[in-house]
């Protein structure tokens, strides 16, 4: 975000900015989560709005796409963190130069590469063992975490040490580039996705709303209530960084391409200690976070196929733990696939991409939901409209606006980040031909 804004003032906006859109779309989906008690989140909220296809073609991005890379990615950075404590190395440096259909680096950080795929795997065999499993391991780590980053935060407010920065500063003169009109809003549109990939996962406990007691009603007061102190702390958290280091220092973070921001500021103010201990914490967050999300993107496709909308075998439920094990286990083998193919800036990018379309189609939906409804015939020729009765905080402008921004940050991403955005929607569009045989496959059950 540095990088790209030049500017401390811009980060904050930026970081602030994100938080505000990402609770526009908190109270959108909190009316969405009216429509059903079903687990599957987005996907059962898409199928019952606009049809099967569309509730398919969701829930084929989130397992080709927005959450198979979210895992992806944030278990990169929890080996990258383990990494600046035990240097895993390099046993494929060879090759690290060696590029696939031109542009994948696959044997890049090899090292680091190893141990993401590593810990996938271990924490899909845990949570295979059941939800209570998972939910324990999700709950200590979310504890943990975010009492080291108010930790953080308390140190940066206190400790603040402007003598010791001089190390970190590049050696280079400094000279910012000041943006302002259409491409001031480019660049912090661009900025902004890495600040939402760091909101995003607010949606995902929708996904487990079948295992949710009251989801209805507990569903929207999580999604708020969480989102709210996790802008807080991230806003906070970042005028820390700031305040202890100059824009320019996170310039140079970011072209070494393997050190972490929080470490590097760490190192600062508690000198040797601190960027020991705040790796540890960065381990803590990031393996916590993986898990939370690894354990409830599967029942999105446990649902599909339950729905004749996906592979049979992500359906079968263990018969011992009661868990969409198969959906685990597939899913493990497809982000194992994206952290070797792709880099942590490549993954988020394209995930932000593929999620904001998903945002952006949900406030669509609640609009249509709220104004017309969706006629539904019943077998016995009765005819119901069913409509969002609920009251939703904000409605209209709020769903309106968050709507508008996701059409200009799915705009801007095509244009300042071409590749990464094609890529996902190729990837995306791999799945219409497989929903067509699907849906053959399902018609030929139901024949007598």
């Amino acid at each position: 975000m540095s990088a790209d804004l030049q500017s401390s003032e811009l980060v904050l906006i930026a970081w602030l900015l994100a938080g505000i859109v990402s609770m526009l779309g908190v109270f959108t989906y909190s009316g969405l989560a009216s429509l059903t008690e079903e687990g599957g989140g987005q996907f059962e909220y898409f199928r019952i709005i606009f049809g099967p296809f569309f509730g398919y073609l969701f829930g084929w991005a989130c397992f080709t796409v927005i959450q198979s890379a979210s895992i992806a990615s944030i278990a990169y950075v929890f080996a990258e963190s383990v990494n600046n404590i035990i240097p895993l190395g390099d046993p494929l440096a060879a090759w690290a130069d060696v590029k696939l259909f031109g542009t994948l680096t696959v044997f890049k950080n090899s090292g680091i590469k190893i141990l993401t795929i590593l810990t996938i795997i271990i924490l899909t065999w845990i949570n295979v063992k059941g939800v209570r499993k998972g939910g324990v391991l999700n709950n200590i780590f979310s504890a943990a975490k975010i009492g080291g980053i108010a930790l953080l935060i308390i140190a940066g407010l206190l400790l603040h040490r402007t003598g010791s920065q001089d190390a970190l500063i590049a050696q280079q003169p400094f000279e910012p580039v000041h943006y302002t009109g259409i491409l001031l809003i480019s660049v912090m549109f661009t900025a902004m996705l890495q600040a939402f990939w760091a909101y995003d996962g607010w949606i995902n406990v929708s996904y487990i709303a079948g295992e949710v007691k009251n989801p209805r009603r507990n569903i929207p007061i999580a999604i708020i209530g969480g989102t709210a102190v996790v802008m807080v702390l991230y806003t906070l958290v970042n005028m820390v960084y700031l305040q202890v280091l100059p824009v320019q220092s996170f310039i140079e973070i970011d072209r070494s391409g393997t050190e972490i921001a929080a470490a590097e500021v760490a190192h600062v103010l508690l000198p040797g200690f601190g960027f020991v201990a705040i790796s540890i914490l960065i381990m803590v967050s990031t393996f916590g976070a993986t898990n939370a999300s690894l354990m409830s993107s599967p029942r999105i496709y446990h649902q599909m196929a339950n729905k004749d909308l996906f592979f049979k075998t992500f359906g079968e439920t263990h018969p011992k733990y009661h868990t969409p094990h198969k959906s685990l286990w597939w899913q493990m083998i497809w982000s194992s696939v994206l952290v070797i193919s792709g880099s942590f800036d490549q993954l988020t990018d394209m995930l932000v991409f593929a999620s904001f379309i998903a945002y952006g189609s949900g406030a669509a939906g609640l609009l249509y939901m709220k104004y017309k409804g969706k006629k539904i015939i019943h077998p016995d020729g009765r005819v119901e409209v069913l409509r969002i009765t609920k009251k939703v905080f904000g409605f209209p402008v709020i769903p309106v606006l968050f709507l508008l921004f996701c059409i200009g940050l799915v705009v801007n991403t095509l244009n300042t980040k071409t590749e990464e955005s094609l890529t996902g929607l190729a990837f995306i569009a791999a799945g219409i031909p497989l929903y067509f045989l699907f849906k053959k496959k399902s018609a030929k059950q139901e024949l007598p």
